[in-house]
């Protein structure tokens, strides 16, 4: 691709603008809308052809209450317009192998879940361009899996299924300023034929950075101090070192 094309490239530009929405105007989401998402995510890369997500929609209120208050998302999740939980699901491959007689004992190992988390956000990653491209922004929600059982209570989920991670989506309110947070500098994440390590220049050249930007949003804190945080023992999982279990319990035991 030559520089110019480069410079003129709309998808490049889209995915340049992308950054976390939290707050969102009470413009409805239309069904065309999410429709148009479903089959962007369709036209996302599968394991195998096996096409192992699904997403729920979610626009009831009383629901998005729930996956504040019994789920542990956070409370924004509550008024945006629309919540997608996307699920890695084994539930279908399940099913076909039950009608024909066969056994799907190959769903019970780490990689059957590991392909099936992979797939729902390879799926996601595309809705969300979708989504930006008709101007709406979203905000990935990991925390649904604080209280994955719950969740999957909610919307009614089949053994072999498991919500992987929800997707607000809504369009952004302009008073939000949150803006493009910045990443760490390419040459930190791209390596050319063996891998390169972080060095401390990396970190406190970074941290700089997201110290700035943090300050601008009125929480000045560092990268270095977060990583830390979630890393030095179970307490920054939230409660998900017990994911083993969940996942179990959810007919994916991941041997």
């Amino acid at each position: 691709m030559t520089e110019p094309a480069l410079r003129e490239s709309a998808t490049l530009a889209a995915l340049l603008r992308h950054h976390t929405v939290r707050s969102f105007t009470d413009a409805p989401v239309s069904d065309e809308v999410t429709t148009a998402m479903v089959v962007a995510a369709q036209s996302a890369a599968s394991s195998s052809n096996l096409q192992l997500w699904s997403f729920v929609e979610v626009r009831d209120a009383g629901t998005r209450r729930a996956l504040v208050d019994e789920v542990g998302t956070s409370t924004f999740v509550a008024d945006a317009p629309v919540i997608l939980l996307f699920i890695a699901d084994w539930s279908r491959a399940s099913a076909i192998a039950a009608a024909q007689g066969a056994s799907d004992a190959a769903a019970d190992y780490m990689e059957s879940t590991l392909v099936a988390f992979v797939d729902a956000a390879l799926a996601a990653q595309n809705a969300v361009v979708a989504a930006e491209s008709l101007g709406l922004g979203t905000c990935y929600l990991g925390s649904v899996r604080n209280n994955p059982e719950r969740a999957a209570e909610l919307i009614g989920l089949p053994d072999r299924a498991m919500v992987a991670f929800g997707l607000a989506v809504g369009y952004p309110d302009p008073a939000d300023t949150a803006g493009i947070k910045p990443r760490l500098a390419p040459s930190v994440v791209h390596s050319r034929e063996r891998y390169s390590p972080i060095t401390d220049a990396d970190v406190a050249a970074y941290d700089t950075e997201i110290a700035a930007y943090h300050a601008s949003q009125g929480r000045p804190t560092g990268w270095s101090r977060a990583v830390i945080r979630r890393v030095k023992d179970a307490a920054g999982l939230n409660g998900r070192d017990r994911m083993r279990a969940w996942l179990t319990g959810r007919g994916l035991p991941s041997n």
